[in-house]
């Protein structure tokens, strides 16, 4: 299997021109978040691919911070921020999750389609954690749902990805159900105020969970 970076580098050129899925979800959980952040806030965005989330949200904010591991992500993002004139938004490409962003808290964290993409999440979360003050909100929205209940379509799916990945075509995955996904949050020190499946199926688990 690629590295995480090596994959989405890879991949970068041909996601950026992929549309969206369920542009009803989508932006149903955009207005969501927008009803969490507030004028004055900084955002952190992890994982933030080719920035059309940020680029959508930092017009709601004081300042936002868009990462990513990979390189060629993050310079699709940079080009799409300048032609849209969008001036509170910088782009790093750093991994957040390991390296930390040297101490720097932020009044929310944004995951957006990460953490099932995350094999130790306990420790992501943590990190996550050490960017928020007390009171902070992290927003996320996962693919869960792949328990023995899951619908033969995505218990299919679980049994490809490790050929595909041995191929080269696939990155890791974490099959969590949405139960565990979310204990892994609670226990992080998080509570959850809001959550629910946007879309329904495959279940892409929308949470919304305050620092304790």
């Amino acid at each position: 299997m690629k590295d995480a970076k090596t994959f989405w580098n890879q991949i970068a050129a041909k996601y950026a021109k992929q549309p969206i899925a369920d542009m009803d979800s989508y932006e149903y959980t955009l207005a969501r978040t927008r009803s969490y952040l507030k004028p004055t806030d900084t955002v952190l965005e992890v994982g933030c691919g080719t920035g059309s989330t940020a680029i959508l949200l930092a017009q709601n904010v004081a300042s936002m911070t868009a990462t990513d591991i990979s390189d060629q992500m993050i310079e699709v993002g940079r080009a799409k921020a300048r032609d849209e004139n969008v001036q509170n938004l910088t782009f790093q490409e750093v991994d957040v999750l390991n390296t930390g962003l040297n101490g720097e808290k932020f009044d929310a964290v944004l995951a957006h389609n990460l953490l099932h993409l995350i094999e130790d999440l306990p420790t992501s979360l943590a990190q996550i954690s050490q960017h928020l003050e007390p009171g902070g909100v992290f927003i996320s929205k996962s693919v869960c749902g792949f328990g023995q209940n899951a619908p033969l379509k995505f218990r299919l799916i679980k049994t490809l990805i490790p050929l595909m990945q041995f191929l080269g075509k696939a990155p890791f995955v974490a099959f969590r159900t949405i139960e565990d996904h979310e204990a892994a949050i609670k226990a992080a020190g998080f509570e959850i105020v809001e959550s629910g499946n946007f879309p329904q199926s495959p279940p892409s688990r929308y949470v919304v969970a305050i620092k304790t």
